[in-house]
């Protein structure tokens, strides 16, 4: 075992210890595609730190990740930890384990078997995504012996690791490691569950879930699997818990979930709030506070100038960032905003995705040369000049479990108009008095209740003291990391003293 996981402070060394496996198969700064990749790239490090003083345990937490052609390209430096093999079918596997450190945080990299040398983090093909995820996943599940480090806690992520606490469950009786270990999943996004595994499950010779209270489809399906297994269930945000219950997000599991009603909760997602702050952000053209956002005023002027839009203070720029998909109800704004062009509105958008809505937008530009831009590509530096510049961000999602935009935005001072689903709704306060308003939520995914509510934000909007206060307000908010990372410390805390 590298030096470097052994040394440890002394206050570190007198506090109980719980060991934290987290698997996942992205973590920013190694590799990202969504933010799964912002969560695993950063709640390890805070559950790490958090201090004596807080009355936890000392959380030994490590990642775990796939070694991804796109990891390999990054860094040259990993140190080979181990070889073993994984049963197969078609005869034993070959995996190789790399040790690297992030942030403080011991980061293994699982290499061999079916996690190719080169290609995309997720692929299109259903079977080679189920026989790397799978292969990462029993893998990862030989470390806490490799390692002679017994494991407290399993913390998988996603359909990618959710067979490890089905795993746990099969091996806990011979496997002196993982005998007292308990496990934890987290729900980032319900619909991927990792359908289309059901080969490759039982080519490992993975048993199936066995439960009526389960849909006969999902037995073989990695991420239900790891629903039945888990001793604890955390979805992304508070409300997203509540709506996997109901027959609109729950997937046809919604049923077996209400059995698992007492093992599941909801924590909101954290951000980054070093890297997410207009006082500090470099790519900014002006940096501001909530204290002088006067200052703001030149970031929106220079956006309007990169994009050739005119420059008046009282034209509300709105601004959409992110994927265009179904999921994330670019049609639903791209529909509604052709119902407001009475009033007066400026949008810039940022994003890819599905080629129609990408042609959708574009062909809102050229029905509005003089109000509407349109920037299809993935640009993260452009998205900090917009979220600065910005005057209000659309985020009409049909569901959204968490979401950061809107944390982002509010931070920046754009206040978000959104749909009341999942994170949306636990982070945005939409008060009809307008005392603790922080933006503008609407309840129905359609065209008409998107307009309606943007044409009252957008009447809102000339009353400049009133609005301002409002962004103050948002950008007031607390979404760093230290408050969710004390939120899963608890449930680490109640699974293990429920084991003990």
């Amino acid at each position: 075992m590298p030096d470097t996981i052994k040394s440890e402070d002394d206050s570190m060394r007198d506090r109980p210890r719980l060991n934290i496996l987290f698997l996942a198969s992205e973590a920013d700064p190694l590799v990202k595609v969504g933010g799964l990749g912002d969560v695993a790239g950063t709640l390890p490090q805070f559950l790490r730190q958090i201090p004596a003083s807080a009355g936890f345990p000392t959380l030994d937490v490590r990642l775990v990740l796939p070694f991804h052609p796109a990891i390999r390209q990054k860094m040259s430096g990993a140190q080979l930890l181990a070889e073993y093999t994984i049963p197969h079918s078609s005869g034993p596997l070959p995996a190789s384990v790399y040790y690297t450190e992030i942030n403080q945080v011991p980061v293994y990299l699982i290499a061999g078997g079916f996690i190719p040398e080169e290609g995309p983090i997720y692929s299109l093909d259903q079977r080679v995504d189920a026989q790397k995820y799978v292969f990462f996943s029993l893998a990862a599940m030989e470390l806490p012996r490799v390692l002679d480090w017994p494991l407290d806690i399993l913390h998988a992520n996603d359909w990618h690791s959710a067979l490890t606490p089905h795993l746990l469950n099969l091996r806990k009786p011979s496997d002196a490691f993982t005998q007292s270990s308990a496990s934890l999943l987290t729900v980032h996004n319900l619909p991927f569950m990792g359908a289309g595994a059901e080969k490759v499950v039982a080519e490992f010779g993975i048993p199936p879930v066995h439960d009526p209270n389960l849909p006969v489809w999902s037995w073989q399906i990695p991420l239900p699997m790891g629903l039945h297994a888990a001793d604890k269930i955390v979805a992304v945000s508070p409300t997203y818990a509540r709506e996997i219950l109901t027959p609109e997000f729950g997937c046809d599991l919604q049923g077996f979930l209400k059995t698992r009603r007492q093992a599941l909760t909801g924590i909101l997602n954290g951000l980054d709030t070093k890297s997410w702050d207009p006082v500090t952000d470099p790519d900014i053209p002006a940096r501001f506070s909530r204290e002088n956002l006067a200052a703001r005023a030149e970031n929106k002027r220079s956006l309007l100038a990169e994009f050739n839009l005119q420059s008046d203070p009282d034209i509300p720029l709105l601004i959409l960032i992110g994927r265009f998909d179904h999921q994330k109800g670019v049609d639903i704004a791209l529909k509604g905003l052709k119902s407001v062009l009475d009033l007066p509105w400026q949008i810039i958008m940022l994003g890819t995705g599905d080629p129609h809505l990408e042609a959708a937008a574009h062909q809102l530009e050229v029905d509005n040369p003089a109000r509407v831009r349109t920037a299809l590509r993935f640009d993260a530096r452009l998205a900090r000049r917009m979220y600065a510049g910005g005057d209000i961000l659309l985020m009409p999602s049909r569901y959204e479990p968490c979401g950061l935009a809107q944390m982002i935005a509010m931070r920046y001072g754009c206040l978000p108009l959104a749909r009341a689903t999942g994170g949306l709704n636990d982070t945005i306060t939409d008060d009809p008095s307008g005392k603790t308003s922080t933006g503008f939520l609407f309840t129905t995914a359609t065209p008409r209740a998107f307009a309606r509510r943007l044409t009252t934000a957008l009447e809102q909007y000339p009353d400049r003291p009133a609005w301002q206060t409002m962004q103050q307000r948002a950008m007031s908010l607390d979404f760093s990391w230290e408050k969710s990372a004390i939120d899963y410390a608890k449930i680490y805390l109640e699974i293990k003293e429920g084991r003990s």
